[in-house]
Order: structure tokens, then sequence, then C-alpha cells
């Protein structure tokens, strides 16, 4: 049975159509590359799928249940990892993943148990009770990240979720997500960092445009372009070859 669902997938936003008739079926426990230019829809994608935006086109459900009749359930299910939101700044780490917890019905000792520990993996535990207008957003992701792992959710949503990381927390949340994998956890990941996208997807969707244009493996993906990477792959079948061409005027007009 699939994991998500979606039929017929079609978003308006005055006359611009961003979602074109998407349709995706997802098995559990697979991480799913989702990737296109700016603008193809992935966001308004996700944010559909994690009931964010309530008013579309088609069918959409989570877990075997519609995302617009019954949103909140699917919110306790999920965990969602933008790359920019609201933390509340003025709080600490602890006070927000305190409140992120509750949200999700966790008893108050497990959340601070949890929220020392998950700090503590990501560097920040002597700043658990530092104010988070201080942090560099390296650090804000990380609480990020911890926020949307904090319940140990069934489906794990990201979009660009390693913004502003450094190296080693980049290289510690593609082990988190590949050991969540193992756990039988499926993962909907959004990005245009194309080497991790080809390393950790079971599956890789691009879409352009609002439709869905190539849908596969990495391997089966590779064969229909005839291409090596996943940047290769992508630049083909998205059209945008002429970044060569593109640079080399930049660079003219800076020596001009």
């Amino acid at each position: 049975m699939s994991v998500i669902s979606v039929k017929g997938l079609r978003k308006h936003y005055g006359e611009n159509e961003v979602l074109k008739g998407i349709d995706l079926d997802i098995e559990p426990g697979v991480i799913i590359g989702y990737i296109g230019p700016n603008g193809a829809g992935k966001s308004t994608t996700i944010k559909i799928l994690t009931g964010i935006i309530s008013d579309f086109e088609g069918e959409a459900t989570v877990l075997g249940m519609d995302i617009r009749r019954l949103p909140v359930e699917v919110k306790r299910r999920i965990g969602y990892i933008p790359e920019n939101a609201a933390l509340y700044e003025v709080l600490t780490p602890m006070e927000y993943l305190g409140f992120v917890g509750r949200l999700h019905g966790l008893a108050n000792e497990v959340i601070e148990k949890k929220s020392l520990d998950l700090l503590a993996l990501f560097g920040l535990a002597d700043k658990a009770d530092q104010r988070m207008n201080a942090y560099s957003k390296g650090m804000r992701q990380k609480v990020l990240l911890i926020s949307g792992l904090l319940h140990n959710p069934d489906i794990i949503f990201l979009d660009e979720p390693l913004s502003g990381l450094d190296a080693n927390a980049v290289i510690l949340v593609k082990e988190i997500l590949a050991q969540l994998k193992k756990a039988g956890k499926t993962i909907f990941y959004s990005s245009h960092i194309m080497d991790v996208v080809e390393k950790l997807s079971d599956r890789i969707v691009l879409i352009h445009q609002g439709s869905v244009i190539a849908d596969g493996s990495f391997e089966t993906l590779k064969e229909q372009a005839h291409s090596g990477s996943l940047e290769n792959i992508f630049t083909r079948l998205t059209g945008s070859g002429e970044q060569e061409g593109t640079a080399g005027a930049f660079i003219d007009i800076l020596n001009g």
C-alpha cells in the first residue's frame, strides 16, 4: 500500500498554474528525491502533502488519510523540515522543542531527555538554554531538524534541509536519513544539491514547469538521459544547458 498517493494534483496562484496534474504513488521505507528548477512546484507539492496548503485540485492522501479532511491527523504522523521556518527566536531550543513536543502529545520528561540528547549530538548542548536570536543560520537549522524528528514520525518531508549546515553536520544528517530509511521510515527529500539526492535516493522524481518529466532510480534516469550524473540528467531534461554560454557572457561583461 502506498503511504503517499497523489492523483491529478493541480495548484493555481491566480493565472499561474504551478502544478499541472502531478501523479505519484510512494511505497513505505524509501527515500524519494524530489527535484526540479526554481518555480517547478517542489515546495508547493510538499506544502500540500503536509497540510499547509489546502486549496488545490486533485486527490492527495498520506498514510491512507485524505489530507483535506484529516490534516491534523496527518500532521501527527509526519515530520516537516523546511529550508526556513519561524522558530520563535526569543525562545531557547529547550523551550521551543518543549512547545513542539507538547503539540505532538509527548510527555514532558520524554521531551526534555530527547531534546537534550539530540541537541548534544548536534553540538548544541552548551547552548540549549540560550535564546535562538543569537544563533547562526546553521545552528537554527539544526534545531529545526530536531523539531521535525522529535516525535519519531512515520514520514519525513524535507525541503532543502541542509541549508546553512557545516560539512560535519551535513555528513551527520545524511547518515541519519540513511538509518531512518533502514528503520522503515519514508523520506520525501527536495533539494538542489544533486550529489546528495543522487547518493541518498531510491527513486528520483524530476518535475519541470509543474509536471513530472522523469521518475525512476538514478540508474534508470541515467540510461534514459544517456548521462553519467544527476546534475547532467537535470540539465539535459530541463533544457537548462546554456549555463556555459551564460557564464562566458558573464565573464566577457566583467572583462569588458
